[in-house]
């Protein structure tokens, strides 16, 4: 996917984001005005069967207060009709206890009308129901794609925040490299490669990108300095693409069986602590997950791994400290077998130092794992510290002289302007990234993705039509 492919689709996706809430608050507010008419509907119904309730209760009154009435009247008659009053009396109230008792049986037709009008009436609410039901599907059915666009989202912030610091440091330098730009000339091309060589791409990606484009003289077209901005950055992401063609981002798992994964790198590039991170990483997506601490000379290594083994909850074998890494090795790759672990994660020493040794130790402990299980190791990733710019790209070369790397893990990129080093590493080792260390968090160590890191290392530097 080209440079401005890239930008495209992010900005559609930008674009996306911003009418969603739009499109929520007028969903809401049909929301609220259906509750604010049921609502409506539902008090008239109320009043209604309240004012209902009053006009019986005032025929009951008036049908009590008339017999009453009668009394008082009676009282005045002379005491010679007594008897006649008491036996009037006697009738009323007769007819009152008659009418009373007449009441319910002419309020219960009432009543049986009032449920058939609810039964006439229910498959209203039930349709209302399946309408429910059925907008309930289409949001379950679109939960999927919803996680995937918020892991989408969360990703390209991760990038976004990470790459920080190498795309301000790029940006300052192209600023100065663009604010005496009058023609492209030698000291045009010069002052390029100065740039580039600065920005930590490396001499060689310097070198080719410079002689491309002279060959090219596609900056003969370009008159203002955003498009010379443009095309610079888009032929580096070009070269960049090329170098990767046939690149495996991907890890190897095995097909049968416990994968083994093997970690190497200079002391203090960041290999137990990757280790951890991958390790909960892992766990979380319900994988068995088992670490061998091999790196039995380095003070503390053991120990630091054991405390990320008891955070992420997974277990871990350990040897004596000064003894045999590759023991370790071996006991960690019987008991992945034993006990049907998915992955073993091999932490290595990393003294190189003492370069001749530590190759002969690594040389043993895979040996060690490719007898037991003969595709082991099925990843080796040497991880680098992304802080150290051209320094871990000489360490690169020499773990990848003794040992079969695989791939590269970066860390701490977001501590660093000089996040073009993966540039170089892919123009001049040709080997994957394959994780990149964005943050502190145990969830910012996140796999690779070339599109995303392209977008974040040259964001605000590129302008789109």
């Amino acid at each position: 996917m080209g440079l401005f492919d890239i930008f495209r689709r992010h900005k559609k996706h930008e674009d996306k984001q911003e009418e969603h809430p739009q499109q929520e608050e007028a969903k809401d507010q049909e929301v609220d005005s259906e509750v604010a008419t049921t609502s409506q509907n539902a008090s008239s119904k109320s009043v209604a069967q309240e004012e209902a309730t009053e006009v019986d209760q005032d025929s009951s009154a008036t049908a009590d207060v008339q017999p009453q009435n009668e009394e008082v009247s009676d009282n005045t008659t002379p005491v010679s009709s007594v008897e006649q009053t008491a036996e009037s009396a006697s009738a009323v109230e007769e007819e009152t206890v008659t009418s009373q008792n007449d009441e319910p049986e002419e309020e219960t037709p009432t009543t049986e009308s009032s449920s058939q009008v609810a039964e006439v009436s229910a498959p209203t609410p039930e349709s209302e129901v399946k309408s429910d039901n059925a907008e309930e599907e289409a949001e379950e059915s679109t939960a999927v794609s919803d996680d995937e666009t918020v892991d989408e989202e969360s990703t390209a912030a991760k990038y976004d925040q990470g790459l920080e610091k190498s795309r301000t440091g790029f940006g300052a330098r192209l600023n100065r490299f663009l604010a005496n730009f009058r023609h492209v000339d030698e000291d045009f091309f010069d002052d390029l490669e100065d740039l580039l060589i600065e920005s930590d791409v490396g001499y060689d990606m310097a070198m080719k990108l410079s002689d491309e484009l002279r060959e090219e003289v596609k900056l003969e077209n370009a008159k203002s300095k955003q498009e010379v901005s443009n095309v610079i950055i888009e032929k580096m992401v070009e070269l960049y693409d090329q170098a990767g063609k046939d690149e495996k981002p991907d890890l190897n798992f095995a097909k049968e069986g416990p994968t083994v994964i093997m970690f190497v790198g200079v002391n203090g590039a960041g290999k137990t602590t990757t280790i951890g991170k991958m390790a909960a990483l892992f766990k979380s997506q319900g994988k068995k997950v088992l670490l061998a601490a091999a790196d039995t000379f380095r003070a503390g290594a053991t120990e630091q791994l054991d405390v990320w083994a008891k955070r992420d909850g997974v277990d871990i074998v350990t040897g004596p400290e000064n003894g045999d890494p590759a023991a370790v090795v071996f006991d960690a790759v019987q008991k992945a077998k034993k006990e049907n672990y998915d992955i073993l994660f091999v932490d290595t020493a990393g003294r190189l130092q003492n370069k001749v040794n530590l190759m002969k130790e690594l040389a043993k402990m895979k040996r060690i794992l490719t007898r037991e299980i003969p595709d082991a190791p099925h990843e080796v990733l040497l991880v680098l510290d992304a802080t150290t710019g051209q320094n871990a790209l000489n360490q690169a070369k020499l773990f990848k002289e003794s040992t079969d790397v695989t791939g590269i893990v970066l860390t701490k990129l977001d501590g660093t302007a000089r996040g073009g080093i993966v540039l170089a590493i892919r123009n001049e080792l040709h080997l994957p990234v394959k994780y990149v260390g964005l943050g502190e968090k145990v969830t910012d160590l996140q796999k690779f993705d070339a599109s995303e890191f392209v977008y974040g290392l040259f964001k605000d530097l590129v302008e789109v039509n």
